[in-house]
């Protein structure tokens, strides 16, 4: 089995071929700006790679609804959704397909082969541009009655902003930059704070706080034995150890140490939802 794999993203389409449980030809390019585009650059890089492929394996933005096949929902890719798409790709790349979404694949990588793969209970968070999740009940991807499982994004703060826009390392350096008319990214407010820069440090101590107290409402609701980070910023071991810290002291504030899940960084990275993809339409074609 050689399965072209793609990953739709808002800007960039990620693309590899997976064959005998390795990932290869891997590379990208810019998010099209129609479904028929979107076909064609699909049929373009399946032509150029060097083996035959009998299926294709997508990750997507969106509620997938495999049952219906389609995608629910709303993303920054207006054009997948609420269309025939697994017929429509299907009959134009003459190719089975199967269609998962983005952090569900990531976390379907990361369960299967990365940082949860001795576990049975976790909770993926994936955090970008916004904040995507992905949850897993005794080994199995749990999507929820309306297909909006791991939708942690949409968790409110104490302020009334969703976790979207106030966990985010981009969202935060935003706000930073619109209050002190400092145009600066999340590495550079990284490394103001570094420097003691009392302001950035104030900024990213909030960001944490938010993202806490939705971990916190995530423990004592489903009780997973890990929480799995992904997204850019997970690479930073002081994310990763402010959260656990934060985490740890919240519940045993309340008592319930005991219940304290491990809190680990993705190991796939850039490649997690991809492998995700290829995993799924394995998974589902054996």
């Amino acid at each position: 089995m050689s399965l072209a794999v793609f990953d739709i993203g808002g800007t960039a389409v990620k693309y590899g071929l997976w064959q005998e449980g390795k990932l290869e030809q891997k590379g990208k390019f810019s998010t099209p700006t129609s479904f028929t585009q979107l076909e064609e650059s699909f049929a373009q890089v399946i032509e150029n790679f060097d083996t035959e492929v009998t299926g294709v394996a997508i990750s997507s933005p969106g509620a997938v609804n495999v049952e219906k096949r389609r995608i629910d929902g709303v993303s920054a890719v207006s054009y997948l959704h609420h269309r025939p798409i697994y017929d429509e790709l299907e009959s134009y790349l003459k190719l089975p397909i199967t269609i998962e979404n983005d952090a569900n694949c990531a976390g379907i990588c990361e369960m299967a082969r990365g940082a949860g793969k001795q576990v049975q209970q976790a909770v993926f968070l994936v955090i970008g541009t916004g904040v995507g999740g992905a949850i897993f009940i005794h080994n199995q991807l749990y999507k929820g009655a309306h297909l909006f499982g791991g939708e942690f994004g949409l968790m409110r703060n104490q302020n009334g902003k969703v976790l979207s826009v106030n966990g985010t390392v981009r969202n935060t350096a935003l706000r930073f930059s619109e209050k002190f008319g400092q145009n600066v990214d999340g590495l550079q407010l990284f490394d103001l704070k570094k420097e003691g820069n009392v302001n950035a440090e104030q900024a990213i101590s909030e960001m944490y706080d938010s993202l806490v107290e939705s971990l916190y409402n995530i423990q004592v609701s489903l009780d997973p034995e890990m929480i799995i980070i992904g997204g850019g910023v997970s690479a930073r071991n002081e994310f990763i150890n402010e959260l656990h810290k934060r985490l740890y002291n919240d519940l045993a504030k309340d008592g319930i140490a005991s219940i304290m899940p491990e809190i680990q960084a993705c190991q796939y990275h850039n490649d997690a939802n991809l492998i995700g993809a290829a995993l799924n339409f394995e998974s589902l074609n054996q």
